[in-house]
């Protein structure tokens, strides 16, 4: 694959001397439209005859070099790329890709310790639950129920939140079962 201008546009050739579109290559458009670009400035500089501007044309000699460097990325192929304004042929190896890291082992979970904190928090929630309905059955039932529901919506979203926090999930663990426990529990309370 060869990359030159041929006017305003820039050209892919293939080793038979054909012109191949980018679009057929699965050349990003962006990619596609640098390369026009450049090669819209090749042109312009060409056209003016402008005495040899050494700082320009190096520039434009290094924007087509990267730009090649980045086509080759993309095509995993050696581009020969054609430098219009000096006339060079220079040739640029698909460089091969970042070598992937190793993922790291994830850490064991700490099921003892987990439980022990999750049973802790549900024996501490059911406990307050009760306590709260229990005190008011002797008001009301309605009273009771209308407390544990709101108890239940109000604790709700943080344990949603901190269900996926690596330590705090067994704290959410617990909560939401002795909540659980608490609405079991209130029947027999209601009894």
């Amino acid at each position: 694959m060869e990359l030159r201008t041929n006017g305003e546009r820039a050209e892919l050739v293939g080793p038979d001397e054909e012109v191949i579109d980018p679009r057929v290559l699965d050349v990003p458009a962006e990619l596609t439209t640098a390369l026009h670009e450049w090669a819209q400035v090749v042109a312009a500089m060409q056209r003016a005859d402008a005495p040899e501007d050494a700082s320009a044309a190096v520039l434009v000699s290094r924007r087509g070099m990267q730009l090649a460097d980045r086509l080759s990325a993309v095509l995993e192929t050696t581009v020969r790329y054609h430098d219009p304004l000096t006339g060079e042929v220079l040739f640029v190896e698909a460089a091969p890709p970042p070598p992937v890291p190793p993922r790291p082992q994830p850490e064991p979970t700490p099921w003892l310790t987990g439980l022990t904190v999750a049973g802790l928090m549900a024996i501490v929630t059911v406990a307050a639950v009760l306590t709260l309905a229990i005190t008011l059955s002797e008001t009301n039932a309605l009273l009771a129920i209308g407390a544990n529901a709101v108890v239940t919506a109000g604790l709700a979203p943080s344990v949603w939140l901190a269900r996926r926090v690596l330590i705090w999930r067994w704290v959410a663990l617990g909560v939401a079962s002795g909540l659980a426990i608490g609405w079991v529990a209130l029947i027999f309370v209601l009894i």
